[in-house]
């Protein structure tokens, strides 16, 4: 049966539509590639935290001020920096990652939620168990950003940032904001 030309053509068509779909789903490229990001964050006034405003509170600061902030932790890939949530003088929110610097990988956002940031393995799976919210697709995986809060986001509840891989459904590292 091998002996046919018709077998050999089918067998390295099935090979090559595998490789192609390999390819794509784990995108092994961004292993070794890096998107280095370098937004302005904000100039944020160093309040001590019994004084910082609560994070849906009444009056807005007159400068950009950090409501909560935590250093991420590893998961399924190295992943260091800082996450702060930023009070604006407009009353907004947005979440700043500053000096984050993880693996590349396929379909990486950026959530909060609501679930306890664990170490080790068994924090790699868990945020997709409560509420979570997705601000966007990472914009790179080292260096700083910001990602917009929806205003009608309610942060009691949200205590934690992912950067999540929708793809595989994993966390590559979290930081609990407190």
């Amino acid at each position: 049966m091998l002996r046919r030309p018709v077998i050999w053509i089918v067998v390295v068509a099935v090979f090559a539509v595998g490789g192609v779909f390999g390819l794509y789903w784990f995108q092994p490229w961004k292993l070794v590639t890096d998107k280095e990001v370098s937004e302005t964050l904000a100039a944020v006034e160093t309040t001590p935290p019994a004084a910082a405003p609560a994070a849906t509170g009444s009056a807005a600061p007159k400068a950009p001020t950090v409501v909560r902030q935590g250093t991420f932790i590893t998961h399924e890939h190295e992943t260091t920096g800082t996450a702060r949530i930023i009070r604006n003088a407009d009353g907004s929110h947005r979440l700043e990652l500053v000096d984050l610097d993880t693996s590349n990988g396929p379909d990486l956002r950026v959530w909060l939620t609501d679930q306890p940031v664990k170490k080790g393995t068994a924090g790699w799976r868990v945020f997709d168990d409560g509420t979570w919210l997705e601000l966007g697709r990472l914009k790179g995986n080292k260096g700083d950003q910001a990602y917009a809060i929806p205003a009608d986001t309610d942060l009691d509840r949200l205590h934690s940032v992912s950067i999540w891989c929708k793809r595989f459904s994993v966390s590559f590292g979290a930081a609990a904001l407190s």
